[in-house]
């Protein structure tokens, strides 16, 4: 038996700024998970985080489209990909699988880079530590791993989350999060994918599954994770936004700190906790310059 799950209307995704990209899909136990896949050479694997999806890495793709190929998923719950309806459907463990099975199954992804920001965090570090045959840099941006809340404006935005449950407007809440005014039309590429309550079920599950201590279910596997990130002497390049409330510099110090292929936590002028949507062109520039660095 199916999934029940929610599929956003095509047309919900038509004429949004700055987004022109055609959709590919994987299909995965009835599910159908959306990717953006541009350019060619060494793979690029974007990984988005909460309540977002690919479109906040459209000021990126261009330019990194030009240093290799960018591979850009929605998580299930997400953008252009289905929607579960049963929120006991989501998991940290499920929305490692997805991604697992695409980069290594459907796509065969190899010589990668895996750039994450918040909860592209725990997905993309674990599957670099559990595929390390395949990833080759980290691009580490505003996010966390372990057991525990990353501080007090965390458990403030998911107590926030809870609060307004499907009356939750993405959208408005990537302008709370960031520090540039977002005009009207990518106010509303947020909130395309999510036109109806149910459409919301992954939106309202991913601050659930954040582990706040030892006991939580996802517990286990983010301290597996980030013990063995202790390990990962492969080239990571830690950078962290100045005006981000819940991932701040000591958090950039201590990610930095944990990883021995890590340089010096690097910082972005100007930005919050959604840099790619604050500073998304100067990012591109920096990875790609971090890149072009590490190959040579």
């Amino acid at each position: 038996m199916g999934v029940e799950a929610y599929r956003t209307p095509d047309e919900r995704f038509l004429g949004l700024p700055g987004w022109p990209y055609e959709p590919h899909y994987m299909e995965q136990d009835g599910l159908r998970l959306h990717y953006v896949d541009e350019g060619d050479g060494a793979p690029i694997l974007l990984l988005h985080g909460e309540p977002t999806w690919g479109f906040l890495y459209r000021k990126l793709i261009p330019r990194l489209a030009g240093a290799g190929r960018v591979v850009v998923p929605d998580y299930f719950g997400f953008g252009r990909s289905d929607k579960p309806l049963e929120h006991a459907w989501y998991s940290y463990d499920r929305h490692f699988a997805a991604v697992e099975r695409l980069v290594c199954e459907q796509l065969d992804l190899r010589d990668a880079t895996v750039v994450v920001q918040d909860w592209g965090g725990p997905i993309g570090l674990r599957l670099a530590v559990e595929h390390r045959e395949r990833i080759e840099h980290l691009v580490i941006m505003n996010t966390g791993i372990g057991a525990r809340a990353p501080g007090e404006a965390w458990l403030r935005f998911q107590a926030f989350v809870r609060r307004l449950g499907t009356d939750i407007e993405p959208g408005r809440l990537v302008q709370l999060s960031c520090v540039t005014e977002l005009s009207d039309g990518v106010v509303a590429g947020y909130e395309a994918p999510f036109p109806t309550p149910e459409s919301k079920a992954g939106v309202l599950m991913f601050p659930e599954l954040v582990a706040t201590g030892s006991e939580h279910p996802s517990a286990a596997a983010m301290i597996a994770v980030r013990e063995a990130l202790r390990s990962w002497e492969k080239p990571a390049l830690v950078l962290f936004s100045d005006s981000d409330p819940i991932f701040t510099a000591e958090h950039a110090e201590r990610m930095a700190a944990l990883i021995p292929g890590a340089g010096p936590p690097q910082t972005v002028a100007g930005a919050a906790h959604f840099l790619q949507e604050d500073r998304g062109e100067e990012i591109a520039e920096r990875i790609a310059a971090w890149l072009a660095s590490a190959a040579g």
